[in-house]
């Protein structure tokens, strides 16, 4: 991966993102926004990291958001358009956001009828939306499927309100996770046939999030042609709310070996773990690539490297190596903005990965590091 970077001058661990990979995502977001005219949000649940804010409000339109904290966040550090959705709202969390927030995205018609009013008379105008479920799986990842049996995110047809429609200015749909435009386009099939009667006379519709634009290969002319088709069909804007896109390969985790030994193969104890600092890892799964390591066996000298919790699943996989690991050796692992800083935990009392940036104004630099206080302050 071509990059810059002066890995051997951070502490580990530390995440590392590096500006020329990210604007490089922003630019290739941006000719999609120029092709089509709609309009793209930071899926913040991706990606938090408002160091970079500033730089990504250049390209984007504004930010989404899962909860009160992101959509504050969103509001506070990027500016812009602010949209949040949720599965339920409390009422203190309503009270909250109707001063920040742009778009409202309620999951059930019940969310509606019980919030719909107080949204109308709050103390700034807020375009109301409704998640709904095209009931069409394309991915088979359970974990991050909507529309797989018995979800509870997003409204199915059968129980779409009709009276309500007169207030939601758009619909929301997301079922996608890593995929490419032909999983958008037949997404767009079931949307269509369910609720695109709907969708005539509001004012947008999202699509969601799940986009690997930025992803080498991804067909963007095939994300044009579809966004057009509708934008033009329906007269609505388009919006699309990716998180994976925006940052995909621009991060890095930086650790070291700690030890190494031996249990029926060569083991090595990092410095990171799968478990507090990586744990997609486990969730998903997938296997991190690791700079200059190939796969088992591929090269000369094979190890399983795991962290320091006491956990005897964090394991974070098998890699090969042209030498033996050493304690001090550090290990380069790509593709960690995404997911990473936004899900990582304190278990085990396990201390936080630094933060840092690399720009091609400053350089490599630590923008934030954690301690005690972090893990204490939780509990």
């Amino acid at each position: 991966m071509n990059t810059t970077i002066d890995f051997q001058a951070l502490p580990t661990p530390s995440y590392v993102v590096d500006e020329t990979l990210l604007r490089r995502n922003l630019e290739i977001l941006k000719s999609v926004k120029d092709q089509t005219g709609c309009k793209i949000l930071l899926a913040q649940k991706a990606f938090s990291m408002y160091h970079f804010y500033p730089l990504v409000a250049e390209y984007l339109d504004g930010t989404t958001a899962s909860s009160v904290h992101e959509a504050q966040l969103g509001h506070e550090e990027f500016g812009k358009e602010t949209h949040v959705f949720a599965p339920a709202f409390k009422q203190e969390e309503m009270e909250a956001l109707l001063p920040i927030v742009d778009h409202i995205v309620f999951n059930s018609p019940n969310q509606v009828k019980l919030y719909a009013e107080m949204v109308k008379n709050g103390p700034r105008p807020i375009e109301i939306g409704l998640r709904v479920n095209p009931e069409l799986s394309t991915q088979d990842h359970a974990l991050y499927d909507p529309a797989s049996p018995f979800s509870r995110l997003g409204t199915t047809s059968v129980n779409f309100d009709e009276s309500q429609v007169e207030l939601l200015d758009g619909l929301h749909f997301h079922t996608l996770c890593e995929q490419g435009s032909d999983a958008l386009e037949a997404t767009l099939v079931a949307f269509e046939e369910k609720f695109g009667k709907y969708l005539r006379g509001m004012k947008w519709v999202n699509f969601g999030g799940g986009h690997h634009i930025t992803k080498e290969g991804y067909d963007i002319a095939k994300l044009v042609k579809i966004v057009n088709y509708i934008k033009e069909k329906y007269d609505v804007q388009v919006y699309l709310e990716p998180g994976e896109a925006i940052a995909l390969n621009a991060g890095f985790l930086v650790a070291s070996v700690l030890e190494t030994t031996y249990n029926q193969m060569n083991l090595a104890i990092l410095d990171t773990s799968a478990t507090c600092h990586m744990p997609d890892v486990l969730e998903m799964p997938y296997r991190p690539f690791i700079i200059d390591s190939g796969e088992a066996d591929e090269k000369a000298h094979t190890y399983r490297l795991g962290g320091q919790t006491c956990l005897a699943g964090d394991v974070i996989g098998d890699y090969s190596f042209d030498e033996p690991l050493q304690p001090g050796d550090r290990l380069i692992f790509t593709d960690m903005a995404i997911y990473s800083m936004v899900k990582n935990t304190t278990f085990n009392g396990i201390q936080l990965p630094a933060i840092a940036a690399h720009t091609v104004k400053d350089g490599t630099k630590v923008i934030k590091t954690f301690g005690y206080e972090d893990f204490k302050s939780r509990l």
